[in-house]
């Protein structure tokens, strides 16, 4: 009897774990890939005036959804990396404008909720593989200075994205234009021989790279295919019986601009041209490792960018070739026009959702919480992703009003806000809020300090009607106001902000 009760005991546990893989099976895996100040204009599936070559991308467009109407949270980098993996936007903690730098601490709570700890919960792997720039608490050989001369460069790493929800993390901590530039896998970095940048390197010196620390395994030059070939090989290590979710976030076509000899003079247009189609490539061989292991059918792609083009990419240059980096869209990285912040986002999913459909619904990056969720089928807790809608409704095509943004705000590199709803967008600021025109320069154009355009009529905002519709600019302004007090713009109870602080840009809120 004894032996019998133990295969019966040996049999229900086998079913028990084979439901629970073939439960896991289903759920569809997710590669979400965000490149790094890559416009709206540089997807030529998006622009059709545009000059740089992207099929790779475009077959993500052609084989899915484009969302016309997409958001970064931000027009830089590190709001929009904490909104897209909180759910929440970046000024709701302590970082009210800018980025941080390569030795900052973390941004990210160590309790809080995010897209890679929501998923490894309900049984996904999840892994992160290219630029974090969310901080880190580095192994400082004492808490006086937080600089390179104090960096234990033997020492655990006390907290990197295996704090955040990673099972495991290979990548750079910030930009790669910011030291320092040593590769991280999980909490430990990849080599000890350290030297100094740029004075003790043997290649040309790239432009746009602060100097600092670099290791001798890390080559600017490479690191965009190190990190396309790395989820490549993460992508066919998997055996199929768990779902998985990557989370790419590269660090083209950001400065520095560094196509390999292989692509360089590729576009005939330039180096920027060039890097973009490199970055083209990087996806094209992530989606065929899909391919080669079978995954394409029930994988969620998603290709975005963390913000718009950056003037950087020399747009004096693209457009004498005829190229928009930004499309039809005003201004650049940095700034509150929608240049600065409307992004490429393509959903592929095969098996859900119908090939060549487009979306205009009105979506924010961060959005990819709740969606994950509703397809998970998990409700979120108040206290967490306070600004994220799930979008999976327009994924299968259909509507739901409660799935939707009130409104969504846009934040500048300088920390100015704007408000959207509907078709309507106010700026409480007289320039760009960034880098394109300036406080300095739109105090001596005598500019209006208020900017109200209708997105659906003027897409471009060369129009600004904030006289002829005061207000349209009041309502805004009131709902702006109450997204920000309740500490969510989602359905829920309020939740605190961070911070109490009444910061210097929410002037437009008395």
């Amino acid at each position: 009897m004894i032996p019998h009760t133990i295969n019966i005991a040996l049999l229900i546990s086998f079913l028990a774990a084979s439901l629970l893989s073939a439960q896991n099976h289903s759920k569809p895996n997710l590669i979400y890939i965000l490149t790094d100040d890559q416009g709206y204009g540089d997807v030529s599936a998006l622009n059709p005036e545009g000059k740089i070559p992207t099929p790779h991308i475009d077959r993500l467009a052609h084989e899915g959804m484009i969302f016309t109407d997409a958001h970064s949270s931000s027009s830089v980098c590190t709001p929009t990396r904490y909104n897209v993996l909180t759910g929440r936007y970046s000024w709701r903690t302590i970082k009210k404008r800018g980025v941080l730098n390569g030795y900052g601490p973390p941004l990210i709570a160590e309790d809080r909720l995010t897209l890679a700890s929501l998923l490894q919960e309900y049984g996904y792997k999840t892994a992160m593989i290219g630029k974090w720039h969310l901080g880190m608490s580095l192994p400082f050989k004492n808490t006086g200075t937080q600089k390179s001369e104090n960096v234990d460069w033997s020492k655990r790493i006390e907290r990197t994205p295996t704090s955040n929800g990673f099972d495991y993390f290979w990548g750079h901590g910030a930009s790669l234009d910011y030291p320092p530039y040593v590769y991280i896998e999980n909490n430990h970095y990849t080599s000890q021989n350290i030297v100094k940048f740029p004075k003790e390197v043997d290649y040309q010196v790239p432009s746009f790279m602060r100097a600092g620390p670099i290791a001798d395994n890390f080559n600017p030059f490479e690191t965009l295919d190190e990190f396309c070939d790395r989820t490549a090989e993460y992508i066919h290590e998997q055996d199929g019986s768990q779902p998985f979710f990557v989370y790419v976030p590269l660090t083209s076509p950001h400065t520095p601009i560094l196509p390999t000899s292989a692509w360089k003079g590729k576009s005939g247009i330039g180096d920027y041209a060039d890097f973009v189609m490199q970055t083209d490539a990087g996806v094209g061989r992530i989606l065929d490792a899909l391919d080669e292991k079978g995954f394409a059918e029930n994988t969620i792609v998603i290709f975005t960018a963390d913000n718009g083009c950056s003037r950087t990419a020399d747009f004096e240059n693209l457009e004498s070739h005829g190229h928009k980096a930004n499309g039809i869209y005003r201004g650049s990285k940095s700034d509150l026009w929608d240049g600065g912040h409307r992004v490429p986002h393509l959903v592929r999913w095969p098996a859900k959702i119908k090939a060549g459909s487009s979306s205009e619904r009105l979506t924010l990056l961060g959005d990819i919480v709740d969606t994950m969720a509703d397809i998970v089928g998990v409700e979120i807790p108040d206290n967490a992703a306070e600004d994220s809608l799930s979008f999976y409704p327009a994924l299968l095509g259909k509507s739901d009003p409660s799935k939707e943004h009130e409104a969504i705000i846009h934040h500048s590199f300088t920390g100015e806000f704007a408000i959207r709803q509907g078709d309507w967008k106010v700026m409480f600021v007289a320039g760009s809020g960034g880098w394109t025109v300036n406080d300095k320069i739109a105090k001596e154009q005598g500019l209006p300090p208020i900017q109200l355009y209708n997105m659906k009529d003027d897409p471009s905002e060369t129009t600004n009607v904030q006289a002829e519709f005061p207000e349209k600019v009041e309502a805004l302004r009131a709902v702006g106001k109450k997204i920000v007090l309740n500490g969510r713009s989602t359905p829920g109870t309020p939740q605190p902000n961070d911070t109490s602080k009444i910061w210097a840009k929410l002037h437009w809120m008395k």
